[in-house]
């Protein structure tokens, strides 16, 4: 597939996510297009940044979430570095 065709994707999924104005409807559409373990690992990461932007340490993230080490890594860096975590749950 082109990079446009995936792009064009892409900008479709975001279309259709942002236009979404409930969490029910929201949880229907994610039980509709993901598993529920990747609905699952999303939400462990989102509450995960939460607890970076509260200042907890990975030590105490670590003892509230099920998620690795790698994962919480990678977590921290769009948390400190990227802007959609910061965004979507402090609304900065």
């Amino acid at each position: 597939m082109a990079d446009t065709a995936k792009q064009q994707r892409m900008e479709f999924l975001y279309q259709l996510l942002a236009g979404i104005q409930t969490p029910e409807d929201m949880a229907a559409l994610l039980e509709d297009l993901c598993t529920r373990k990747e609905v699952e690992n999303m939400a462990e990461r989102v509450f995960a940044a939460r607890l970076l932007l509260e200042n907890n340490t990975y030590a105490q993230v670590m003892e509230q979430c099920s998620i690795s080490s790698a994962t919480l890594s990678r977590v921290s860096r769009c948390v400190q570095y990227g802007t959609g975590y910061r965004r979507a749950i402090t609304g900065e």
